[in-house]
């Protein structure tokens, strides 16, 4: 069957449902729309540094956008899922039916329920109480964090920055050269803490959060598999390195039972005798440092889009 634009409006509250759906991507424990007759009260915009400046309007039974601080940025509901999704036409129309479970085209006795998102809610839910670790400009020389952030700042920033940065690195193919353009260019996180300084004994709090480093792998697609379906461990965030080459692995830990490199030293053994793969010692120091690269397909744990 084919999925017309109207089938989708149709669907989900002539487009609103589709903005609802986006935006609690990057806000998953706010109100992100609040409806009031044909308008909604000014939204925060994921793609103008997060500004409360998005507009939302029914005009003729199709809720379009704009932002308030910048006249070219505005459309439809299927301009702004492109500039999510980076897809258009028939293509869009399909992923929108899919993730959002709107079973356009399915048997009505064997389909999912409909998508239901809260679009005004009268009490808040309650937050996720989330970790917070130092987030570093770069070179990496820099030793003095520029702020806190959580996992799903980091997830937003690797999703959609630093791609310069990336496609620059993977294109020197002098190992020496590539490890100087790395350290010079990329911003960087620790990711097992807050520091007043990126060093082992001016760790402030401990995030509760591993990173685990694997370098040269062979096959990441298995690999990444293997990770997210790992029994004894639930991924938090999983990334492919700078480099293209390796992933990163970013587990929770409980330092209330043993200590940070007691863990590492644990799940290295582990590591090995499962997947018969060695990781970066590095890994061992609290203060371990991570580049932040540009990876469209970065993994969120589930929970922390709810």
């Amino acid at each position: 069957m084919e999925i017309t634009k109207k089938d989708l409006l149709d669907k989900t509250h002539y487009g609103l449902k589709i903005y609802a759906f986006i935006l609690k991507e990057f806000y998953p424990n706010e109100t992100v729309v609040s409806l009031s007759g044909r308008k909604c009260k000014p939204a925060k915009n994921p793609f103008t540094n997060h500004s409360v400046t998005l507009m939302l309007e029914e005009v003729d039974q199709v809720f379009l956008f704009q932002d308030s601080q910048d006249e070219s940025f505005k459309g439809d509901p299927f301009d702004f899922a492109a500039k999510y999704f980076n897809v258009s036409g028939d293509e869009l129309l399909n992923l929108l039916n899919k993730e959002m479970h709107l079973n356009i085209g399915v048997n009505p006795w064997h389909k999912e329920n409909d998508l239901k998102i809260e679009v005004v809610t009268e009490e808040p839910r309650p937050k996720l109480i989330l970790p917070k670790f130092s987030y570093f400009k770069a070179p990496v020389t820099n030793t003095v964090p520029e702020k806190e952030v959580s996992i799903i700042d980091v997830y937003h920033l690797i999703k959609y920055e630093f791609k310069e940065q990336t496609e620059t690195l993977r294109n020197i193919s002098e190992k020496k050269e590539a490890r100087a353009y790395k350290a010079a260019n990329f911003d960087y996180v620790t990711f097992s803490g807050v520091f007043t300084k990126r060093s082992d004994a001016e760790l402030v709090k401990h995030s509760g959060y591993l990173a685990i480093d694997f370098d040269h792998v062979s096959d990441l697609p298995g690999l990444s598999d293997n990770l997210l379906n790992d029994e004894y461990f639930d991924t938090e965030i999983l990334f492919t390195s700078p480099s293209g080459d390796g992933l990163k692995w970013i587990i929770a830990i409980d330092i209330t039972e043993n200590s940070h490199r007691d863990w590492f030293m644990a799940i290295k053994r582990y590591i090995k005798e499962t997947y018969q793969l060695e990781v970066d010692n590095a890994g061992k120091d609290v203060s371990r440092a991570c580049f932040l690269p540009h990876y469209s397909n970065i993994y969120l744990h589930p929970k922390y889009h709810n």
